[in-house]
This record gives C-alpha cells, structure tokens and sequence, in this order.
C-alpha cells in the first residue's frame, strides 16, 4: 500500500502539480469512494473518513460532489413553524 502511494506521490510531484491541487485530488477522491461505498450515506462516509457530516457536505460543495441531499423539515412543518414566529412577532409588537 505505502509503495502505491509512494508512486502516486512522484506522479504528482513529476506532473508539476502544487501541494493545493495534490490535496484536492486526494480529498475528492476519497470523499467519492466513502460515498459510493456508503451508497451516498453522508453520516457514514463521513464517520468513514473521520470528519464532521457538516464538514463533509461542505467540501461536497466545494468540489461539486452530487450526492443526496440533507433532509429538510417537510413543507408544511416549515410554514407551520414560520406562522408561529409571525404570530409571535405580532404579540410583542402590540
């Protein structure tokens, strides 16, 4: 394994890619593998590659990784909860 890695590293480093650019590869790939292998489950892909599921929806961001999407509250627990803060804003205001 350290010899594969090895030969990755001088690959890198002899295609004249920058530090920055070798970490995005590297950290792209293994957030794709820890999805893929997860069948797209963020908890379990991020506990598989030890970060935050936050952290790795970010960088799912950052890199334009697709994935499924974090659940929202459903539409109408949403509208619900918004009517409760305008009728409370409402109250303090009288």
């Amino acid at each position: 394994m350290k010899e594969s890695f090895d030969d990755f590293i001088d690959h890198l480093v002899g295609g004249g890619f920058f530090m920055e650019e070798a970490v995005e590869i590297l950290e792209k790939g293994m957030i794709v593998r820890a999805l893929t292998k997860s069948n797209q489950n963020q908890s379990e892909a991020s506990k598989a590659l030890g970060i935050h599921r936050n952290t790795l929806q970010r960088k799912m961001t950052q890199f334009q990784i697709d994935g499924k999407h974090p659940r929202r509250k459903p539409l109408s627990r949403a509208k619900t909860a918004t009517r409760k803060t305008q009728t409370r804003r409402t109250r303090k205001a009288s």
